[in-house]
């Protein structure tokens, strides 16, 4: 019978293990011969604990943890790194809890991990509750636990501290570099997004695949191209992590519509050898859908189907999204039969929905739908609210407003941007008054610039511009487009010149580059017959290359759909077309001059 190995050669057996009845065994060999005791338990405890955990038995992990008489920092991060990996936030943090509360003292790999629970759980108060004893433990410089705070921080948008803690940190890899760079693209601010990683490279940092997806989402964002376009030429010249190739490809494919060139977007779909999947092609008809080519966008939804792909949730919405743009109910309704047979009815499908049928008109079967729903989260309540917002039933919004509140359903900035907007739509002036104050004095929720664009349309279009003006004097940021072309709108329409002119003076300065709001500043000057007015705005409309885009329509006959714009004569049957048309005029004309009461002169 052979001796027994030395401890230290049966930790390195451990370590090698890489199947359960392994470790199972030398498991049993230590308690056997003696081994596992009180005062070894913490040094072989800590390495059977890693061992069970890494061949995924965390059942037995816990067994053996829970009898150690005295457990070690090793022991305790193998636990909370298994817990992690598995995507238990809760438990990470319970077990981090238990191990402070014990007195053992955490390293800088537990407080990286509880850190990234926090994250996950959205708990800022518990993560800056980690980071200060982090700090008391000496580890505030180490690159583990920055980089964790870091992008704690870019994950909950708070881009102003991540950037104070990234500037004061000594080291920083190309973890944190990253972070900063796909942070600030997810935050909107994509100028800074570029000059971060322009910085990056000035250092000597040389990006990866995850840095380039970041870069491209924030080329996404900007109002012209050229750096765009930089970008994709980079990453032609060099190779690419084939881990990062998919989300490469679709985010260029999404830039490229961002920008309307959906020839570039269709250009690199079509030459990228690995399109064949549902995600390229859901880039591809979300592109056609955002930019008004329904026709497109259902062809290439059809066409992924021949392909031999079965759709994913983002292709649905895209398709419905199509279909909500021209009104095609009969066509959605069929991608609503689809999805009922073939795929799982998730809150994303089913708010995009709720969405179609209430673009479409069919407020009963958006309804409908709503009530059959078995979870119905913020974003399902919203496209609810926001649905008979659209159709001007105020209160009708404020009943679901209200009955979200009864459900303990929390209301978010989202929800009181449509509740707002719907109470302006039907003109409840009060209503809105009300709930607007509410929304900071109960639900802490600050004013955004739509909340406040909301307020001020509901004044406006009551008539109440000077009230409305007060309004964005009092905004404690500057005050956006949408909130001044709401205030023109009013003036517009209760023919207030004076303010409406104070409207026009800021719109201007922020250089729209929206044809529709050149379009009301044009006619409101038309309307007080300035005419030189007039032709100033036309004039600076021409010079910042803004161009009215004419609007394309979709209809669908006999299963076949037939695309037109204004003034299209190309149609061969565009003679029938019109004598119908003119038919449809006149009877139109008819039934309306029959339906007019005759008015008393007593």
């Amino acid at each position: 019978m052979g001796s027994l190995p030395s401890p230290k050669a049966l930790k390195r057996l451990l370590i090698a293990c890489k199947h359960r009845t392994s470790v199972a065994q030398i498991h049993a060999l230590i308690i056997l011969n003696g081994l596992f005791t009180p005062s070894s338990s913490s040094s072989f405890g800590g390495c059977l604990v890693a061992s069970y955990v890494r061949v995924g038995d965390i059942a037995l992990a816990h067994r053996v943890f829970d009898e150690m008489p005295c457990r070690g920092v090793d022991s305790w991060n193998a636990l909370i790194a298994a817990h992690s990996r598995r995507a238990y936030p809760e438990q990470v943090l319970g077990l981090y809890r238990r191990m402070v509360s014990e007195g053992v003292r955490p390293d800088s790999s537990t407080f990286a991990v509880a850190i990234k629970a926090c994250t996950a759980l959205n708990d800022l108060e518990t993560g800056e509750e980690v980071r200060r004893r982090a700090v008391e433990c000496g580890y505030e410089t180490d690159v583990f636990v920055g980089s964790s705070v870091l992008n704690m921080y870019v994950k909950m948008g708070m881009m102003d501290r991540a950037s104070v803690l990234f500037e004061k940190m000594p080291r920083r890899d190309v973890v944190c570099w990253t972070t900063m760079v796909t942070g600030f693209a997810q935050s909107g601010k994509s100028k800074e997004a570029l000059m971060m990683y322009q910085r990056m490279r000035r250092e000597g940092i040389e990006g990866d695949g995850v840095v380039m997806v970041g870069l491209i989402r924030a080329c996404s964002g900007l109002r012209v191209l050229k750096p765009g376009l930089s970008v994709h030429g980079h990453l032609i010249r060099r190779v690419v992590p084939a881990s990062t190739v998919l989300q490469i490809q679709t985010g260029l494919i999404d830039m490229y519509a961002k920008h309307g060139r959906l020839d570039l977007a269709s250009y690199v779909f079509r030459n990228t050898p690995n399109r064949n999947n549902p995600i390229s092609w859901a880039a591809l008809i979300s592109g056609f859908a955002q930019n008004g080519f329904t026709r497109n966008a259902l062809e290439s939804f059809i066409e992924m189907q021949s392909a031999g792909l079965a759709p994913n949730s983002a292709s649905l919405v895209s398709a419905l999204s199509a279909c909500s743009q021209d009104g095609l109910l009969r066509l959605g309704r069929s991608v609503h039969g689809y999805i009922l047979r073939r795929v799982d009815f998730d809150q994303i499908v089913g708010t995009a929905l709720i969405d179609f049928y209430s673009k479409c008109g069919a407020l009963v079967s958006a309804r409908a739908l709503f009530d059959r729903m078995i979870f119905r989260d913020p974003v399902s309540w919203n496209a609810m609210i926001s649905s008979y917002g659209t159709h001007g039933l105020g209160k009708e919004a404020l009943s679901v407003f209200l009955q979200m509140i009864e459900t303990n359903q929390k209301p978010d900035h989202i929800t009181f941007s449509s509740l707002l907007s719907a109470l302006s739509h039907s003109g409840l002036v009060e209503e809105g008054r009300c709930w607007f104050d509410l929304m900071t004095a109960k639900y802490k929720i600050k004013p955004a610039e739509k909340h406040c664009a909301c307020i001020v349309d509901l004044l406006a279009r009551a008539g109440k511009v000077k009230e409305a003006l007060h309004m964005i004097n009092s905004m404690d940021t500057e005050p956006g487009l949408a909130v001044w072309v709401a205030l023109l709108s009013g003036c517009y329409n209760h023919g207030e010149f004076l303010i409406g002119e104070v409207a026009v003076n800021n719109i201007l300065k922020l250089n729209p580059d929206d044809s529709g709001i050149y379009s009301l500043v044009s006619n409101f000057f038309a309307k007080e017959k300035k005419w030189f007015e007039v032709s100033r705005v036309r004039k600076m409309m021409k010079e910042s290359l803004v161009k009215k885009v004419p609007g394309n329509s979709v209809v669908d006959v006999n299963g076949r759909f037939q695309a037109f714009i204004k003034e299209d004569n190309s149609h061969d049957q565009h003679g029938v077309i019109e004598q119908v048309l003119d038919l449809l005029g006149r009877e139109i004309r008819e039934v309306a001059e029959d339906s007019i009461p005759e008015l008393s002169t007593e």
